[in-house]
């Protein structure tokens, strides 16, 4: 007799993960390959946090902590959202979790019950969707373009009928589009008037390019922030995030992470409260990511990518290659197999249009960006 699998993990593929694996197999092959899937940075974590760890490793006995994290780090969370955005945060409200992921698994539990109808915006980051459909809530998804530059607005979400929570991320994934500070505040005034739970994920704030991003807690203390030292603070493998929770919801938290996680790692929370004194060599990364947006905002439509969001932040450009192919799953397999050039499909990150755009990463070095383009230059005026 077949043994029970269970249902909640039948959700789709991370489809990131598969080209990246693809693109693995290429290189161990002795092929070249130009990495602009994956959204995370070409560099290391910054050099002071390298040099606090190495200072530690070895003279602590680096256990386990507070579910909530170490108080050092909070205090420095805590401290950066009055330095970055002139918001007061006490620290009884920083949780510090294993990654953005650990934060929106707490976040989804605590706030919301199975049948729940969670909205988001399509295209979005597919782990949003997929860890609310393994946990039983029901996702809505809201169709946006660049009308709207790929972004929610309370005309659209009053569209979908009566909703329990709505996810928004400005920077976003995978368009980098942002949300103006009067747009945002209009997005929270709805769901406060309608007692939506808001979360607002900001874990590219610090990576913008004309407007800094701002914080949801601007406007509100009642909803949930999420962000994450991945992006701007380029320490992926560290798996180290943080959330701000509203005050109703921190005993809950608190459970669930005890029972989840117990605690996030140790180590990586020495490094995250280090990373903070880290600013000169973390706005480089920027400048770096800065010059190459340019570069390929530039040069990509000479390519016939003619079609791209407006990248305000994070380090992705999102093409609409509707006039190349209908299908940007094959598109991105015949790009890496015959340019070396390992790209995302837009089903990612939008189930039902997806397959009209493309999601290219500008996280890497220029030159790669650079060498991109003129092999991409090259493989369409040899197909056209």
């Amino acid at each position: 007799m077949a043994l029970k699998v269970a249902k909640r993990g039948m959700v789709p593929p991370f489809i990131v993960m598969d080209v990246m694996r693809a693109a693995n197999a290429r290189e161990a092959a002795g092929e070249d390959v130009l990495h602009l899937e994956v959204g995370q940075p070409g560099t290391g974590a910054p050099q002071g946090v390298v040099d606090a760890i190495a200072a530690l490793v070895g003279k602590q006995p680096l256990g386990y902590t507070d579910a909530f994290g170490i108080p050092q780090l909070r205090i420095r969370i805590a401290e950066h959202y009055q330095d970055a955005y002139g918001v007061h945060v006490d620290m009884d409200r920083v949780v510090v979790t294993t990654g953005s992921s650990g934060a929106f698994v707490l976040s989804f539990l605590a706030a919301f019950d199975p049948g729940d109808r969670v909205a988001l915006a399509s295209p979005g980051y597919p782990a949003y969707r997929n860890i609310l459909t393994a946990l039983g809530i029901d996702v809505v998804e809201l169709s946006v373009g660049p009308e709207t530059n790929f972004q929610p607005t309370p005309d659209i979400i009053a569209g979908c009928g009566q909703i329990d929570g709505l996810i928004v991320a400005s920077p976003s994934n995978p368009t980098g589009t942002m949300m103006t500070r009067r747009d945002l505040e209009a997005v929270v005034e709805f769901c406060s008037e309608r007692g939506i739970r808001l979360v607002s994920d900001e874990i590219y704030h610090g990576i913008t390019y004309d407007t800094a991003a701002e914080t949801a807690l601007a406007f509100t203390e009642d909803a949930i922030i999420i962000n994450s030292f991945s992006k701007y603070f380029s320490m992926t493998g560290w798996r180290l995030g943080w959330m701000i929770v509203p005050p109703d919801l921190l005993r809950a938290v608190e459970c669930l992470a005890q029972n989840l996680f117990i605690s996030p790692p140790a180590i990586s929370q020495y490094a995250g409260a280090a990373a903070f004194d880290c600013g000169d060599e973390l706005r480089a990364n920027v400048a770096r990511y800065r010059d190459n947006r340019d570069l390929l905002l530039a040069e990509l439509p000479k390519a016939g990518f003619d079609k791209l969001a407006s990248a305000d932040g994070a380090f992705y450009i999102y093409a609409e290659v509707s006039a190349l192919t209908n299908d940007s799953s094959e598109f991105c397999r015949r790009m890496l197999s015959e340019t070396g050039i390992a790209a995302t499909p837009g089903t990612d990150f939008d189930p039902g249009r997806g397959h009209r755009y493309v999601r290219f990463s500008f996280a890497g070095e220029t030159a790669t960006m650079a060498e991109a383009a003129a092999r991409l230059r090259r493989w369409r005026a040899a197909v056209t």
